[in-house]
């Protein structure tokens, strides 16, 4: 058995960024730039009214003067005036601020007498109201790095620089196979000896959580020609295999043999934990490969410990589990040799681990929104201690 810092360390080492595709801006909310990006243009491509108002030259303006109104701009439409020289023009929010003009007054800090402006904005300096052509980027400037992850606000700021489509790195395409010959679907009478199925339901949620929606679930018996034949083909069609189930060293448990026989090299098989000791990883070219405990406890664990590393490899979006220092709200023991994950549960800057923490019980994690991270090499854990805890995305 290897520990968990040594497992953490052998996934990400062992996981590429996916191949970097192009797509229309409206398909790139939740993925990561693949490249850098440039405006083309100076943006605002003008200089630009920042509300409704009047526009006018600064130096024209005096409390004492009127100027006289000479027209009006509505936004999206270039309008020439041959002299503006002592006069105003009505302007719309967004409308480009005619030559010859420099300043903008709101229309609530003014008054008109005989189509004559009187400003009443003690206030105003020359240059006031006006987004000035370039100020949100001007041309050839970096808008946005290669890295970045593409927030509604960044797709936003990326429309309004006018780009269309731009490189991504794509979320990883998904095989989720599910073994037992004694599991039954949600839905239908249970019959002697049969459990209800809820890992894949539990894994599909975990990555449509995350924005992955190319998954597929197969259901296999405990059989291993079936096994091998299946995941001999999701080898072909997946970035990402995840077993559950059959991954210990039961007479039923055949997936480390069906690895083998698919010529998947294995990158380690047991880790220092609970739950969730037997998890299996191994790599078949870009392939990653996550043999993942039967028990439902145990697979999301794993799949928030150890999967969502590797979606962060491949998709290169870091920070999908946020760790914190958060304060033990009740004392813990356990033995020395094995890292724990207990669920729990933050309140402000404590941390409580929840009950049910079998790892056959998902009750608990359910109104879980942390895992509490309890090193092997230690036994007793006080209240008021400050403990690691890894914050579950939402």
């Amino acid at each position: 058995m290897i520990s968990v810092s040594e497992a953490k360390n052998i996934v990400r080492t062992n996981t590429e960024p996916l191949i970097a595709v192009t797509v229309p801006l409206q398909q790139a909310s939740g993925l990561v730039l693949a490249e850098n990006i440039y405006a083309s243009v100076d943006i605002p491509a003008f200089n630009q009214s920042a509300m409704d108002g009047y526009a006018f030259a600064f130096g024209d303006y005096s409390a004492a003067n009127k100027l006289q109104i000479a027209g009006e701009v509505p936004a999206g439409v270039d309008v020439n005036f041959e002299n503006l020289v002592g006069k105003a023009v009505r302007i719309f929010t967004g409308a480009p601020v005619p030559k010859g003009a420099d300043t903008v007054v709101m229309q609530e800090k003014t008054a008109v007498e005989n189509n004559r402006l009187l400003v009443l904005d003690e206030q105003l300096v020359q240059g006031s109201n006006v987004r000035q052509k370039g100020s949100e980027i001007a041309a050839g400037a970096l808008g946005l790095k290669k890295g970045t992850f593409l927030s509604p606000a960044a797709i936003g700021f990326l429309a309004g620089i006018g780009v269309a489509q731009l490189n991504v790195y794509p979320k990883p395409a998904v095989t989720l196979i599910v073994t037992g010959k004694e599991l039954q679907q949600p839905g239908k009478p249970l019959q002697a000896a049969q459990v209800y199925e809820s890992n894949s339901l539990t894994l599909r949620a975990a990555l449509q959580q995350l924005h992955i929606f190319k998954i597929e679930v197969i259901v296999v018996d405990d059989d291993i020609d079936v096994l091998q034949k299946t995941l001999r083909k999701s080898l072909q069609t997946s970035d990402i295999v995840l077993l559950t189930g059959g991954i210990s060293v039961g007479d039923y448990d055949f997936v480390l043999q069906a690895a083998e026989l698919c010529g998947i090299e294995k990158k380690f098989h047991k880790i220092k934990q609970r739950p969730g000791k037997p998890l299996y990883f191994g790599k078949k070219q870009a392939t990653s490969v996550f043999g993942l405990p039967g028990n439902p406890s145990s697979v999301l664990t794993c799949f928030y410990e150890y999967v969502i590393p590797a979606i962060e490899e491949m998709t290169m979006r870091k920070g999908i589990i946020v760790t914190e220092q958060l304060i033990l709200g009740k004392a813990y023991s356990k033995k020395t040799g094995l890292t724990h994950f207990l669920k729990g549960k933050k309140e402000g800057k404590f941390v409580y681990a929840l009950d049910a923490q079998e790892s056959y019980r998902l009750s608990s994690f359910a109104n879980a929104d942390c895992l509490i991270c309890l090193p092997e090499n230690k036994e007793e854990f006080k209240d008021n201690d400050l403990v690691e805890v890894h914050i579950l995305p939402v």
